[in-house]
């Protein structure tokens, strides 16, 4: 539980380990339970299926770089780049 906590950036009291373990246990119980149901009988839904999600590209015109960069806070023009603080192995 501390592993995954630490992984979410969680920050959990000695009283909450046990309590979201025994949480976390059950969630994956129900879920071992759910993936054993056999549904080999069953035929698919398709009622619900989205049949046309997807659209053609459409050409538009955008803002230059040079536009773009000159509103950024802590652009670096000559790189063409945006600054952004560091969110990884911080």
């Amino acid at each position: 539980m501390e592993r995954i906590a630490a992984l979410a950036r969680l920050e959990l009291t000695s009283e909450e380990i046990p309590r979201f373990a025994d949480q976390l246990t059950a969630i994956l119980a129900y879920a071992d339970q759910v993936q054993q149901v056999d549904t080999s009988g069953i035929e698919p839904d398709t009622s619900t299926a989205v049949t046309s999600a997807w659209r053609d590209d459409a050409l538009a015109p955008s803002l230059s770089r040079d536009v773009v960069l000159d509103q950024a806070p802590a652009a670096d023009r000559q790189a063409g780049l945006f600054k952004v603080p560091r969110v990884l192995g911080s």
